[in-house]
């Protein structure tokens, strides 16, 4: 038995949550030569719409700020208490894999025996910023921090060839060291298992015979303005009962609790009737459910992907093999995940370019059936539960 335990900040409505169930479904589809029992520690608890049977959560009393600040620094302390959870009741760990915040591994470096595998989504300390000197000061210390404790690791793995440059640059004592991307997976069992559907719920109509949409939360960096100024340019490409066809979907997770979320949402409500949009060809979806997010994107003629230098971006991957083509910016994971001109496009990050490719979509059938056979094809080579249990098994095996 090789006993993996997992080490995660918490669940939330992003991909880290996506990452993590990956993991469960592969323990309970066993896919591995050995026998691997996977277990999960997290920091705090979170109200989930799945069930994990198997994860353990601690230190749920710190909060994540104080006041609105002190994020990173509150995430370094809940990942270190966490991992001397581990260190003294899961002892018995063969691996450790710890990802998103590395502060943790210090202690289970120099406390356990056990070889530390770390997955690194993107360097914390470009997510932030520095509006203070104090800021500046407390982020020296963060992200030497950051650094060093990535480096302890016996393997650091990152989503993304995209991501594992900017690693490189970025932490520059990694610079010998070598990275091993290991993509997401997509569990294709569940979108198999979801019967297609016209009912979308019952504050969702849509008549409209082509649907475009953007699933991505409800953040400013997913620059989902930007599908919002395409369909406004959309409209101004196409004859007035051609664009009467045609319907946005701007949808994705929306955390209540979450300050940018709620103003954000707000933002591009304002941005649609600053556009003069018709509401009725304009549908807002928070934090759809599953069965709703898949049968949107079964009947959308494209995905509109917006965010810039996105690390990953499982949004293309899930389109992909639903069959509908992708519309992406061309930086960033997308540059991986989605082949140009064969199962979506990848263009320049203008309202112009991605209109453009929204009309060669209403008008070349043929092009559109054609991406829309060839996506499912290469997500299940590349991005199937098999291809992501392969590479993990490889990287297990090897630190052991």
């Amino acid at each position: 038995m090789v006993r993996v335990t997992i080490l995660h900040p918490d669940l939330g409505i992003g991909g880290a949550e996506r990452l993590i169930s990956c993991y469960q479904s592969i323990q309970q589809r066993t896919l591995f030569p050995r026998n691997v029992e996977f277990r999960f520690e997290l920091n705090q608890r979170l109200k989930l719409n799945r069930t994990f049977s198997d994860i353990c959560t601690v230190v749920q009393w710190i909060p994540r700020s104080l006041f609105g600040k002190c994020h990173a620094f509150l995430a370094y302390l809940k990942m270190i208490i966490a991992a001397f959870y581990i260190v003294f009741f899961y002892g018995d760990a063969d691996v450790i894999l710890s990802d998103s915040v590395s502060a943790g591994q210090f202690v289970l470096r120099y406390l356990s025996n056990a070889k530390l595998i770390f997955y690194c989504h993107y360097p914390d300390r470009l997510l932030t910023k520095r509006e203070s000197h104090l800021k500046s000061f407390y982020r020296v210390i963060i992200d030497w921090i950051e650094e060093y404790t990535t480096g302890l690791a016996d393997v650091i793995c990152v989503n993304s060839k995209f991501t594992k440059g900017v690693v490189v640059e970025t932490f520059k004592s990694l610079q010998s060291r070598e990275l091993t991307v290991l993509y997401p997976s997509l569990n294709t069992a569940f979108f198999d298992s979801v019967q297609s559907s016209d009912d979308l719920g019952k504050d969702i109509k849509i008549n409209e015979k082509y649907i475009f949409t953007s699933f991505n939360r409800f953040e400013r960096k997913k620059n989902v303005i930007l599908a919002l100024d395409a369909f406004a340019q959309l409209k101004s490409n196409l004859a007035s009962d051609q664009f009467a066809k045609c319907h946005l979907v701007i949808a994705g997770g929306y955390d209540k609790k979450n300050p940018e979320n709620i103003q954000h949402y707000e933002e591009l409500k304002n941005h649609q009737v600053n556009l003069e949009l018709p509401d009725n060809q304009v549908t807002f979806l928070r934090s759809p459910t599953d069965e709703q997010k898949i049968n949107i994107i079964r009947k959308s003629r494209a995905v509109l992907y917006t965010p810039d230098r996105e690390h990953f971006g499982i949004v293309p991957v899930e389109s992909m093999y639903l069959g509908t083509p992708v519309i992406a910016v061309n930086t960033g994971g997308p540059r991986e995940t989605v082949r140009d001109n064969e199962t979506g496009f990848l263009v320049t990050q203008t309202a112009e370019s991605f209109a453009g490719k929204m009309i060669e979509l209403l008008q070349d059938e043929a092009k559109y059936q054609r991406l829309s056979e060839e996506g499912p094809k290469w997500v299940q080579q590349m991005f199937a539960f098999e291809a992501f249990s392969r590479k993990l098994d490889e990287i297990v095996q090897s630190v052991l």
